[in-house]
Formats: structure tokens, sequence, C-alpha cells
């Protein structure tokens, strides 16, 4: 067990679980390409599966007041929806892996690439804050021109929504929903203590529902606990340093970085 290829997959663990500390996700999608090639998808998967319901576990111990829990038990439910039917054609996917992450990759890309673009562009209004969420909007007078502005925001609002079934397919599959919940949860919820809290509380239930898959499909055995258990101290000091991190954070600082880690997660999903 104690193998060079463990070794290294224990420093990812550790080195990606800083930028979870700090963000609330992109450990397990950061460490899962690092898992496949160095101990294989039966090994990685069930693994860092139960490490992102720890890692859940520990952010919310000490954040519990920030969770929006209106945004979390939609997620739950339409992602658990989602999850369900990702265990169902997760057998049909064997050795057809490479082509849903690199079609997840390139949208995952794109949407990286208009939000971080958008959060550089954005310029603070007088008295305000770096970090504030500025959305100005300018009254043309024109009502239709208004309406039609708020028809395009609800049209938009609808396509996000498609993004959490999707989500949860992928992560029955592959345990890496999250860019597909960040790029909901990023609109939904701009404040980063709801966001990392939230999406922390996320991963408990929704990886709690592929540990009872992984569990039913006979990977976990004496071996794999042992590993897991090897790996808790790498997780845990991971994310006590991203914790110290996340605090000295302003809000614009956290929100690029999250979009920089998604498109990140976009160029690991492609590779």
């Amino acid at each position: 067990m104690l193998s060079t290829n463990y070794i290294l997959f224990f420093l990812a663990i550790f080195l990606t679980h800083i930028m979870h500390g700090v963000t609330g996700f992109a450990g397990t999608v950061l460490a899962m390409p690092f898992g496949l090639m160095l101990v294989g998808y039966q090994v990685a998967k069930p693994i860092l599966n139960v490490l992102g319901i720890a890692s859940g576990i520990y952010v919310f111990l000490g954040n519990r007041k920030y969770v929006v829990w209106k945004e979390l038990w939609k997620i739950v439910v339409i992602m658990g929806c989602g999850i369900l039917l990702g265990i169902l054609i997760k057998d049909q996917l064997l050795g057809k892996e490479k082509m849903l992450y690199f079609a997840l990759g390139i949208f995952v890309i794109c949407v990286s690439i208009h939000g971080l673009c958008k959060e550089l562009l954005m310029k603070k209004g007088p008295g305000k804050k770096e970090g504030d969420n500025l959305k100005p909007v300018a009254f043309t007078g024109d009502v239709k021109a208004e309406v039609t502005d708020a028809e395009k925001g609800k049209f938009g609002n609808k396509l996000l929504y498609l993004l959490l079934p999707v989500a949860g397919i992928v992560h029955g599959i592959f345990v890496s929903g999250g860019p597909l919940l960040i790029s909901y949860l990023t609109k939904k919820l701009p404040d980063k203590n709801q966001f990392r809290t939230t999406i922390s509380t996320v991963w408990i239930f929704l990886n709690g529902m592929v540990l009872v898959d992984d569990i039913r499909s006979g990977y976990w055995n004496i071996t794999l606990v042992i590993s897991a258990l090897v790996a808790a101290p790498f997780l845990f000091s991971g994310l006590k340093i991203g914790s110290i991190l996340y605090k000295r954070m302003s809000q614009r600082t956290f929100m690029i970085m999250s979009y920089v880690l998604l498109f990140v997660m976009g160029l690991k999903l492609l590779l």
C-alpha cells in the first residue's frame, strides 16, 4: 500500500485540499486525475468520495450559521436524482470516461472564462469596498426594454437549473460534479461565506449517496479502509491551511480564485 504511487496520491490530496479549505470545493476534482493515474479508479474514487464527506463535515461544523438551507435542499434533491441516474449508467461508461471528461472540460472552461472576465472587468463604485457585489442597472425609460431584460434573466435562471441534474449524473459516476454545481452556486450565492459553507455541506449528503453505492459495488475492503485512514491526516492538514488562507481573503479575490480553479478543473478534465 505504501508504494511511491500511494505516497504521491496522499501528497496530491494534501495540496488539493489546501484549495478546498479556501473555497469549499475543488479538492476531489483536482485530486481525481492524479488518483486515476497513480492508484486507479477503484481506489481513487471511493477514497476521494469519503474524504469529501469528511471535508464537508469539517467546514460545516465551524461555519454552520452560513448555510443557506433553502438552496441546499434544492440542490440535494435535484442532484440526488441525477446521482441515481449516474449510478445506473456508470457500468455502461466503463472504458468511455474520456469522452465525458472531454465534453465536460470544454463546458467548464467556457463557464470559468466568462465568470473570470466578468469579475476582472467589474469596477468598484464610489463608497464601495472591494468584494462588494455590484450589479449596476441603468434605467432607459423604455419599459419594453426593461421587461425584455427581465425575461432574459428568467430564461437564464431556467438554464441555470439544468446544470444541477447534469452535475448529479457526473457526480454519480466520477464524484466530480463540482464544476457544474459551482457554475450554479456562484450565480445564486455570491457571498463567500454562504457559498463556501453551503457547497461544503452539500457534499455530506451527495457523497453519502455515492458511498452507499461504492459499498454495494464492493469497492471497500480492509486495504482500502487503511488507505483512507492514512489519507485522513493529509486531508485535514490541507483543510487547516486552507481555512487560515480563506480568512485573509477579500470576496473579490475569493471569486476570482474560484473561477481560476474552475478553469484548471476544465483543463484537467480535457487532459
